[in-house]
This record gives C-alpha cells, sequence and structure tokens, in this order.
C-alpha cells in the first residue's frame, strides 16, 4: 500500500461541507507523452461526475483538478519544457469525491526533511535572469517568470508534513492531493479563476516584499514592480477575453496588497461576463498556464524559460482546485510542495522584467521558497 494511501485530501477550493468527509469516487491520471487534449480529458471526467451538490452522506460533491505547467502547456500548444524532477505525479489528475462520514482528523506524527539540494546554483539562475532580459531587449517577451527547483529527503507522517503547507499563513488556496506514489500540498495564496454560468474572475498575483512597512512602501513605490504586475493583469484581460461576452471584461481591483507568510504581495481582480456555451474545456485553453506564473506573450516565454529552466516545473505553477455542477474554483500551485517515495520537491521563481536586479530576483525567489521550508521544521 502507498504511503500516502491514508493521508486525507483536502482539494484546494473544495466546499466547506466537504471538510472531512470526502471519500473517493474514482479517479483518472495522465502524464504527459500519453496524447490527447487534457483540456477535453478533464472536462468529459468533470461531466460524468459534477451533479448537483448536496451534502448528504454519499453524495458526490465534486471533483478534484489539478493541472501540471506541462499539462497547461499542451492545451494551448505550447513548450512543455524539460522532463520534471518528480515524474511520480501526474501532469493531469482528476479524482471524483462523494460525501461520507465526518471524521475527525488523526493527530500528526513528526516528520523530517531536508537537507535541501537545488537544481541550480544562483549563479545560474542569475544567468537565466540576464537570458530573459536579452529577450526582452530583442522584442520577444515582455515579462517572463524563472523558476527554480530543490529537493530533499524525507521521513515521517506525509499527512503532517502536507498539512503543514497546506496551514502556511496567507493560503487561502491551500490543499492536499495524493496518488499511488506522491502526494501534492499547496500553500498558496493565489487564485487561478472561479466561473459560474454567469462570470468569471481571475486574481493574478504579481510583485512581492517583507511583509514590514518598510516592503509595503517599497511595493507599493516600485516602478518595476507594477509595471510587471499590469502587464499580467493585461495578460489576464486577454485571457478572460477569449471567453468572455464581448465588452465586459473588468479590473474592479487593481494592486491591492496581501499577506502571506512573511510577505506582501500585489493582487488585482479580473471579472468578465462569461459566453453562452463556455465549458470547463474552453476555460482551461483560455487560461492555461497561469499567466503569473508564465509571462507575455505566453507562448513565446514557454519556449524562452523551457530551454533555461534545468528540470521541468512539475505540479508547481499550475492549477489546483475543485468542480462542482455550478462552480469552477482553480487556485495557482505556487508554494507548492510535491513528495515522491524517497523526496520532496519545490518551485519557486518571480517576473522577470527589464528593469529587474538579478541578483534581486534570485533573493526573492529564495525568500518564497524559505516560507514554506520554514513550515516544514516539525
Amino acid at each position: 500500500m502507498s504511503v500516502f494511501a491514508h493521508v486525507r485530501p483536502a482539494p484546494a477550493g473544495a466546499p466547506a461541507a466537504c471538510a472531512g468527509r470526502l471519500v473517493e469516487v474514482d479517479r483518472f491520471e495522465w502524464r504527459l507523452g500519453e496524447g490527447g487534449d487534457p483540456a477535453e480529458v478533464a472536462a468529459a471526467f468533470c461531466a460524468r461526475y459534477t451533479g448537483p451538490h448536496e451534502a448528504s452522506e454519499g453524495s458526490v460533491c465534486g471533483v478534484a483538478v489539478l493541472v501540471s505547467a506541462a499539462a497547461g502547456a499542451v492545451m494551448v500548444g505550447g513548450a512543455s519544457g524539460a522532463p520534471t524532477p518528480a515524474p511520480a505525479v501526474p501532469d493531469l489528475a482528476l479524482v471524483a469525491f462523494a460525501h461520507g462520514p465526518a471524521v475527525p482528523a488523526p493527530a500528526p506524527g513528526p516528520f523530517t526533511v531536508g537537507p535541501w539540494r537545488p537544481s541550480w546554483t544562483g549563479a545560474d539562475h542569475a544567468k537565466a535572469v540576464v537570458a530573459v532580459q536579452e529577450a526582452i531587449g530583442r522584442g520577444q517577451v515582455y515579462v517572463a517568470n524563472v523558476v527554480g527547483h530543490r529537493s530533499a529527503p524525507w521521513g515521517g507522517d506525509p499527512g503532517a508534513l502536507a498539512a503543514a503547507v497546506a496551514a502556511v499563513p496567507g493560503a487561502a488556496w491551500g490543499g492536499v492531493l495524493t496518488g499511488r506514489g506522491w502526494l501534492v500540498a499547496s500553500g498558496s495564496p493565489e487564485c487561478f479563476l472561479t466561473a459560474d454560468a454567469l462570470s468569471v474572475t481571475a486574481r493574478p498575483v504579481k510583485g512581492t516584499a517583507e511583509a514590514t512597512e518598510a516592503g509595503r512602501a517599497a511595493l507599493t513605490g516600485s516602478v518595476k514592480e507594477r509595471a510587471e504586475h499590469v502587464m499580467i493583469v493585461d495578460l489576464a484581460r486577454n485571457d478572460l477575453a477569449r471567453v468572455a461576452r464581448p465588452g465586459t471584461v473588468a479590473v474592479p481591483e487593481l494592486f491591492a496588497l496581501r499577506r502571506w507568510a512573511d510577505l506582501w504581495q500585489a493582487e488585482s481582480t479580473v471579472t468578465a461576463a462569461i459566453a453562452a456555451g463556455t465549458g470547463l474545456a474552453d476555460l482551461l485553453r483560455a487560461t492555461c498556464p497561469p499567466g503569473s506564473v508564465t509571462g507575455t506573450p505566453k507562448l513565446a516565454v514557454l519556449d524562452l524559460v523551457g530551454a533555461l529552466e534545468p528540470v521541468g516545473r512539475g505540479p508547481a505553477m499550475g492549477a489546483f482546485g475543485f468542480v462542482t455542477a455550478d462552480e469552477v474554483r482553480l487556485g495557482v500551485t505556487i508554494r507548492t510542495l510535491a513528495l515522491d517515495a524517497d523526496r520532496a520537491h519545490l518551485w519557486a521563481g518571480g517576473g522577470i522584467t527589464w528593469r529587474s536586479e538579478p541578483e534581486a530576483e534570485v533573493a526573492e525567489a529564495e525568500a518564497k521558497a524559505a516560507a514554506v521550508t520554514a513550515a516544514l521544521v516539525a
């Protein structure tokens, strides 16, 4: 039996009534190279199980959806990047859940993690930042996310380890999903998209600083951070326009600061009235991979960073959430940990613009990773 078999599932975006009661009904896993359109696969699976939500025991309440960065790239015909360092984790995981009796959470057991081993050095990361800036100078891209990876041996209670990540302060889109030989735990603060029959909303996060008054002032006053943020908001507007009724895309909130762990993050809200007949596959193809963790133009960025990053992004920089008959709720898998049988995997990065300073970008990625690794000190 898999070491993860007894970890309680807690998908990001699941209704509150599902907490502690989810029982798996069916699942489908897809990996890069297996063929087919993962957007269509996800839509077909969800359509079988997303009946009206009921809180009664035994009712099917929805489908947990995990989309890797590579699967998102396939959905839009983009480059999928280097091979994932965590191949046990599928690129698309779809798990249908019903309601069972409420079960008290088990007492967490001890766990260990470390030491962490990066897939590239800080110097290599800085060189990748410079390469992006050179591409910006050529007019190839405007802003591009560069993402690094690290891994470490782990042991002990995977459920306790996963819960620690999902409970990082500010993890509004935290959640846990497992399969045979793998576990994904997200401490994400970022909403990728929410949608119902009438509207769709994205809340891109872009811009980071220490959660101090000095950090707040630096973030709000930074020309570089605001320019980067606005470019990603424009990308989100363009993505939503593909599934929106004409003339309905709006930005009701721009560059609002939210706290995650010990960092400020800048977030905006982009909304639209959804076009009649829009289905889940249409939503995924219009918005994947998330623009805040790719850049713009999206396909050009996928080509560029896929050649720069030494390992793939695995389940990170993708989407994780829950689909019911009434709503799609997906978070972005930033601040996300993956476990295989032997190692823990963590990714972190940031958006690069013409004004970026390579050393500062490396430090920002380290700060994002550090908030997760700090939660893993049992």
